[in-house]
């Protein structure tokens, strides 16, 4: 079987993705899930197995093998950067989608890096707003 780690897992939506250690991300939905689990985090590795589903791979028989190490609200908080980082990481994160949303307006996608680095300080960003 597969192993791999969540990707990404949306619980109120009921999906997400896993990756594999050796091919492609597979699309995995909470009935893959064994009964009683939670909903998966980011970072926890799985094993599971693959079927052809209407696009693409799909997890079937998730088992989860480690899940990630769980920070408690205490330790997050202390490790919370200060607000004066956190200004400057938001006026970033404003400069670059100006400037996606500027592409955008002249009708054309944003080159692959200046959307790969968007993403980067946007998930930056949304995992201190969540401490």
């Amino acid at each position: 079987m597969p192993t791999g780690k969540v990707k990404w897992y949306d619980a109120e939506k009921g999906f997400g993705f896993l990756s594999r250690e050796d091919g492609p991300d597979v699309y995995v939905r909470a009935d893959a899930l064994p009964a009683g689990t939670g909903p998966l985090k980011a970072g926890t590795r799985v094993e599971f197995g693959v079927a052809q589903g209407r696009r693409g791979e799909q997890a079937l028989a998730v088992t989860v093998l480690d899940a990630p190490a769980s920070v408690s609200r205490n330790q997050a908080a202390a490790r919370r950067k200060k607000p004066d980082q956190l200004a400057t990481i938001t006026e970033d994160a404003i400069r670059l989608l100006d400037a996606m949303g500027e592409a955008y307006r002249h009708g054309r996608h944003p080159e692959r890096q200046a959307a790969r680095q968007t993403a980067k300080v946007l998930r930056a960003l949304a995992d201190e707003l969540e401490l």
